[in-house]
């Protein structure tokens, strides 16, 4: 009996481990292109823990820690667009509480799924990035930004996602210049994180793993956001591009398993 306690607590501090290592590696990822990348990481988390709506809270905990902490490093450095922080950040908190609302009455798995397949086009798209002409290219769209961040919040709160995924890519298109997109995407992401914590409090939160993948993220997304000057446009929409198509494929194996 003592044998198989001792088995067993040694798969359990395994399992913890490997949770950790994959946290990082998600933060650093996710540092470098500006994204949290929680679809990616939720999988690991639910493996541990104490039930599937703890681990959804703690997840989007994690998401907002890593996103404040990368976000640090492009403050300053001054990769960020306060004036489409302002605009953006309000409709995707309002939609990510109204999302957080009516998930109850819709498919989870399906619009898992529809994001997959959303966050793929995105992904092929910036690996073929169009050229966007010099007169064009630090004009954002401010009107379609706002329309994008409360959509985009809407879906987040119905499956428990932050989906700066799919911001990221929508603020490049919109005319935010990439390097700058990353570093304005994980400020709106931190608000957006906040409100989703505050939405699963009344059905739970597991705090030991939110520490946990937050202790492990946060020297990740240091890391991972020092890297981003490093980069020139077209690498970093690489980047960018290759990491979307992987979120995306998460996605929709999350939605049809």
């Amino acid at each position: 009996m003592l044998a198989d306690v001792v088995a067993t607590s040694t798969v359990t501090i395994l399992a913890y481990a490997a949770v950790a290592v994959w946290c990082f590696l998600t933060a650093l990822a996710g540092g470098i292109a500006g994204l949290v990348l929680g679809n990616i990481r939720l999988p690991a988390l639910l493996l541990v823990a104490s039930n599937p709506a703890a681990g959804a809270g703690a997840n989007i905990g994690v998401s907002a820690i890593a996103a404040l902490t990368a976000g640090t490093t492009h403050v300053r450095a001054g990769r960020i667009d306060w004036r489409l922080v302002a605009w953006m950040t309000p409709p995707s908190v309002v939609g990510a509480v109204v999302g957080g609302l009516v998930a109850g009455a819709l498919p989870g798995r399906a619009l898992l799924v529809v994001i997959g397949v959303v966050l793929l086009a995105f992904g092929i798209d910036l690996l073929r990035p169009r050229r966007i002409p010099a007169e064009l290219r630090d004009r954002v769209d401010l009107r379609a930004a706002v329309i994008a961040g409360g959509l985009i919040g809407l879906l987040g709160g119905l499956v428990g996602l932050i989906l700066g995924s799919l911001r990221m890519p929508a603020l490049v298109r919109f005319g935010e210049p990439p390097a700058k997109a990353i570093g304005t995407n994980l400020t709106v992401g931190v608000a957006v994180g906040v409100a989703g914590v505050a939405g699963h409090l009344p059905g739970g939160i597991d705090w030991g793993l939110l520490a946990l993948g937050a202790a492990a993220s946060i020297p990740g997304a240091l890391l991972g956001a020092r890297f981003t000057g490093r980069l020139d446009e077209r690498q970093l929409l690489r980047v960018v591009g290759a990491i979307l198509l992987v979120a995306g494929t998460a996605a929709i194996v999350q939605g049809l398993v």
